[in-house]
């Protein structure tokens, strides 16, 4: 007698493609676009100015008025720049005071209805940039500088190292050639202070950076990357 070795069941449904919302706010510019589970972007990235005040208010309700613009999503990642711990605002140097002790996660998951995970900024842009091999170190260049630190994959929380005199105060004072030059001395010491095996620069200021004038083991990294790292802060459990 014939076997049926066809063991799949016909009412059985496929698993919904999870859809993430992920949000690069910036002092500068937020960020955002809705990412599927492999970390492509299935809506337009968008990026709109911050407002000039940087207060909570503000900034929350152009993020949820962006949000309403990317159609269905399932869940919301967060990079914010400052230090967060457990979705919340510890201090934001580049914002305003109202930010300190602010459950970034908590109020904006009320306001979006859907469940919300936040981190720092630099370290969202660190888990799209890594291979997760060895020491992998992060700088983020932008209005201010960020900074994250990877040990095998694994990331070492709110980790600042980078220096004021790389923003983009500076930047514009200075004049690329010797801001440059800044760089490459705030590199130098970085590998001494971690002997990394990999080095990424990302930030709006990478973009500024001459990669010629540093070792071959500093990866210039796309800013897309602090929207697709928000994938691996669901990949965490």
């Amino acid at each position: 007698m014939a076997t049926n070795t066809n063991t799949s069941n016909p009412t059985t449904k496929h698993a919904k493609p999870v859809r993430t919302l992920a949000i690069d706010i910036g002092a500068s510019g937020v960020k955002i676009a809705v990412l599927n589970e492999q970390g492509e972007a299935v809506t337009e990235r968008q990026r709109v100015k911050t407002p000039n005040s940087g207060k909570p208010a503000m900034v929350l309700d152009l993020v949820v008025s962006l949000a309403k613009k990317h159609g269905a999503f399932d869940r919301v990642s967060v990079g914010f720049p400052g230090v967060v711990r457990d979705g919340m605002v510890g201090k934001a140097p580049n914002f305003a005071e109202e930010w300190k002790d602010l459950n970034l996660a908590k109020v904006l998951s009320a306001r979006l209805r859907k469940p919300v995970r936040v981190a720092n900024d630099a370290d969202v842009q660190g888990y799209g940039a890594i291979s997760g091999v060895g020491v992998e170190l992060v700088l983020t260049l932008g209005t201010g500088v960020g900074s994250s630190l990877f040990v095998q994959g694994s990331l070492v929380p709110n980790l600042e190292v980078g220096s004021s005199k790389l923003a983009n105060a500076e930047l514009q004072r200075m004049g690329k050639k010797r801001w440059n030059k800044r760089v490459a001395k705030a590199v130098t010491k970085l590998e001494r202070m971690f002997h990394y095996d990999r080095l990424y620069i990302g930030g709006g200021n990478a973009q500024h950076v001459d990669v010629s004038k540093l070792p071959a083991n500093v990866t210039i990294v796309s800013n897309l990357n602090g929207l697709v790292g928000g994938i691996a802060l669901w990949g965490r459990g």
